[in-house]
C-alpha cells in the first residue's frame, strides 16, 4: 500500500515487478513528487503510477516522465481512457462513466511487459454508457409520435445506456410538447427542446405587410434555417402571435 505523499516503492518479487508511487494529503497538490526519481531496477517489470495531470493535481510533462526509464507510466485522475505516449504512458479511465459529461467508453487497461517491451490494450467493460444525442422533430408531429421515435432512437443505441437529449427540428406553433412523459424506459437524464415552431412566414408577411409582425420579418429575410438570424426571427415571431392572442 502506498500511503507518502512522497514517491514510494511496492516490491512484487513474485511476478518480477516494481510499483513506484505516492498519495495525496491534500485535495490538491501542484509539485512533482515523481520528478528526477528514476526507476532503481530492482525487478523486470518497472512500473510508475501518477494521478494527476492538470495544474492543481501533479502536472505532468509526458517527456520528463519517459527519461525516468520506467517501462510503464500508469496514470489516473482524467476520467476518459487515452494514451499519451502509445504502448508506454496512458490514461485507464473510469471503469464506469461518473456523471452525465463523462461520455464514451470505459474500462481498463490490460498490459504485459516482456524483456522490458510493454504492450497494452483498452478493454470496455462499463455496464452502460452516457450518451449525448440529437432526435429530429418534424413540422406537424405530434406528442405521441415524437415519443415514439426518441424510443426508437434509444432502442437502437442501447437501452442499457443514459441519454442527454436535444431536440432540433421544427413543430407545430400550436404544439408544445410534454417532456415528462416522453422518458419511456427511465433513462433520460436530459430532454431539452430546441425546436423551432414551423410558422409560414411568407403568408404571416402578406398577411400583416402594413404592421409591426410583417415589418419584422421582412428584417430576417433571406437568412437560412441554421442560422442565429432565423432562429431570432422565430422566437420574435412566435412572441408577437402569443401578444396578439392575449
Amino acid at each position: 500500500m502506498i500511503l507518502g505523499s512522497g514517491l514510494e516503492t511496492v516490491d512484487l518479487p513474485k511476478i518480477g515487478a516494481a510499483v513506484y508511487g505516492f498519495s495525496y494529503e491534500s485535495r490538491e497538490r501542484e509539485d512533482r513528487p515523481y520528478e528526477g526519481k528514476r526507476a532503481k531496477g530492482l525487478r523486470p517489470a518497472e512500473i510508475l503510477m501518477i494521478h494527476g495531470g492538470d495544474g492543481r493535481h501533479v502536472p505532468v510533462k509526458k517527456e520528463d516522465v519517459a527519461q525516468l526509464g520506467y517501462d510503464y507510466i500508469a496514470l489516473g485522475h482524467i476520467h476518459k481512457p487515452q494514451q499519451i505516449i502509445p504502448g508506454k504512458m496512458a490514461y485507464s479511465g473510469a471503469l464506469e462513466p461518473v456523471d452525465q459529461n463523462d461520455t464514451g467508453k470505459h474500462g481498463y487497461i490490460r498490459g504485459e511487459i516482456v524483456d522490458k517491451a510493454c504492450r497494452i490494450k483498452f478493454v470496455p467493460s462499463a455496464a452502460r454508457q452516457y450518451i449525448h444525442t440529437e432526435v429530429q422533430a418534424e413540422g406537424g408531429m405530434s406528442g405521441s409520435e415524437l415519443k415514439e421515435k426518441l424510443k426508437k432512437a434509444i432502442e437502437q443505441s442501447g437501452v442499457e445506456n443514459i441519454y442527454k437529449i436535444m431536440i432540433k427540428g421544427f413543430r407545430s406553433p400550436d404544439i408544445c410538447f410534454d417532456l415528462k412523459a416522453m422518458d419511456v424506459y427511465g433513462n433520460i437524464v436530459e430532454l431539452i427542446d430546441d425546436t423551432k415552431p414551423s410558422y409560414d412566414f411568407k403568408k404571416i408577411r402578406r398577411q400583416n405587410k402594413d404592421n409591426i409582425l410583417g415589418k419584422f420579418i421582412e428584417q430576417f429575410e433571406g437568412f437560412g434555417e441554421d442560422s442565429l438570424q432565423y432562429r431570432a426571427m422565430c422566437e420574435g415571431v412566435q412572441a408577437l402571435m402569443e401578444t396578439r392572442r392575449d
